[in-house]
């Protein structure tokens, strides 16, 4: 190789060299010609042939010892990659100390790792149920904290309105009374209903109960107990309410015509908030119904929907969902006797009370029998009022009156007279309309009804009792009435 090569060769593998530049120029001889100039970091001038020729030797057998680093790591991670090949395989049987401990090493490491993860997941999973148990109860707690306030304000209104009314009526009527028949025993107002407390008199002599009616059956002005005008509507009377969301409002019911096995004093509940309505609780007594403990339930063949049911001479008449036919239910067998839709009736809130709740049919019952209230496209949205057979539900007559039915709250049949509320809402509410079968004809009134619980979505008559039966926002109350003489 000539020097100059060599030189320039040495001066281009020289550890620390810098830059190169390349120049390109014709020879002599007319031939283009490529020369490389490195500038050397450390000597200041070119060495001499012999200094060059050192210098490419010590290269040599730098890039030798270099190959064989290189060869012996090469070999190592070969030799490696044949361990890792027969770990994964599990063909190694023995291995060596080193590898040993590093694969103890590794072990341990991934053992508390495992660990720690499992940890880590039972506590998150503790923390969780935690949460969840928490919100229950959160949800529980803040459902009977309402309850016990309204539960708590319905008691502090009825105790006031016992202070106020019935005590003083209770003291007003004992001066009537013969000295010995004063005392009566004393009454814990903040532990009886109302339907107990009732129940609390004292023995009286005969001539004074023959002078003067009973509470639950008041006489007209003349002391007729038939028919007659109603002139009087009295303070509500709160016997039950409700325990859950599903009876914001229903209807409940006695049979003003019991029939065996049922008496007057068996109880009827349907709530009717909901989009299936099935259930209907039976309560053979008084105190079962207002303690909450149905004697049974029935599960009608078909939903129902409305608060217009009645009960009469053992079955149950209800209007069949989204329909216009009304369903005569057998109690005691738990069967259909009869159905029959009402010819044009309105249904599923196309002429409900101004309430709402699909109150388009309403069933009723008075001294004369079964009722259906309801509207029709013809009547334009007034009352019409028909009489029902009570077997075959064919219809006897019928009235249409000139009340529409979406501006009243409410209605009710007494003696054939057909009397509407004026608001399901306002406390101080009237009976504003009555509409007389026997004249066909209807005039205004102003008999005042009180909404105690500002949501009365049901209001009957039992003629059997001479009261009004109502359901307002989850409450079941009464009131007496008083009719005026025939």
């Amino acid at each position: 190789m000539p020097a100059a090569q060599l030189l320039l060769l040495a001066c281009l593998l020289g550890v620390g060299a810098r830059t190169a530049q390349l120049r390109k120029a014709n020879n002599q001889s007319g031939r283009c010609q490529y020369t490389f100039s490195v500038v050397s970091p450390t000597e200041a001038s070119c060495p001499e042939q012999g200094q060059a020729m050192s210098a490419i030797q010590d290269l040599q057998r730098d890039s030798s010892a270099q190959r064989e680093d290189l060869e012996a790591t090469k070999a190592r991670l070969t030799s490696l990659e044949g361990v890792l090949h027969r770990l994964t395989l599990g063909q190694v049987a023995e291995p060596s100390e080193a590898e040993q401990g590093q694969l103890d090493t590794l072990t341990r490491e991934r053992e508390q790792l495992e660990t720690q993860t499992r940890e880590l997941e039972a506590a998150n999973s503790n923390l969780l149920r935690d949460q969840s148990v928490l919100e229950e109860e959160k949800r529980q707690l803040r459902a009977e904290n309402e309850d016990l306030a309204r539960r708590l304000e319905s008691s502090s209104q009825e105790i006031e309105r016992l202070r106020r009314g019935q005590c003083l009526q209770a003291h007003s009527s004992s001066q009537d009374m013969s000295p010995g028949a004063r005392e009566v025993p004393r009454w814990n107002l903040e532990n009886l209903d109302f339907q107990e407390l009732k129940s609390e008199l004292s023995e009286v002599p005969a001539s004074q109960i023959l002078a003067r009616p009973t509470s639950g059956h008041p006489r007209s002005e003349d002391g007729d107990t038939g028919c007659g005008d109603l002139i009087w509507v009295g303070e509500p009377v709160t016997l039950r309410t409700a325990e859950s969301i599903t009876g914001k409002y229903g209807v409940w019911m006695r049979d003003p015509k019991p029939v065996s096995p049922y008496t007057q004093n068996t109880t009827w509940r349907i709530d009717t908030v909901g989009t299936a309505v099935r259930q209907v609780f039976e309560y053979h007594l008084i105190s079962q119904f207002t303690q909450g403990y149905p004697s049974k339930v029935h599960v009608l063949p078909r939903p129902l929907e409305s608060t217009g049911a009645v009960v009469y001479g053992g079955s149950l008449y209800f209007q069949g969902a989204a329909s216009r036919t009304v369903v005569r239910y057998e109690l005691k067998t738990e069967s259909v006797k009869a159905q029959k839709d009402i010819p044009g009736a309105g249904y599923h809130g196309q002429f409900p009370y101004s309430w709402g709740g699909y109150t388009d049919i309403d069933l009723a019952v008075d001294e004369t029998g079964l009722w259906v209230i309801y509207s029709t496209e013809e009547a334009k949205g007034a009352i019409v009022l028909s009489k029902l057979h009570p077997e075959s539900l064919e219809l006897e007559q019928t009235w249409e009156t000139n009340i529409r039915k979406l501006s009243v709250a409410n209605a009710f049949v007494i003696c054939g007279t057909l009397y509407t509320v004026s608001s399901y809402s306002a406390p101080e509410a009237t009976i504003n309309f009555a509409y007389d079968t026997a004249t066909e004809s209807s005039k205004a009134l102003s008999i005042p009804f009180k909404n105690h619980y500002k949501y009365s979505s049901m209001v009957d008559y039992n003629p059997l009792e001479k009261k009004l039966f109502a359901w307002d926002n989850f409450n079941m109350v009464t009131y007496d009435i008083r009719l005026s003489t025939m």
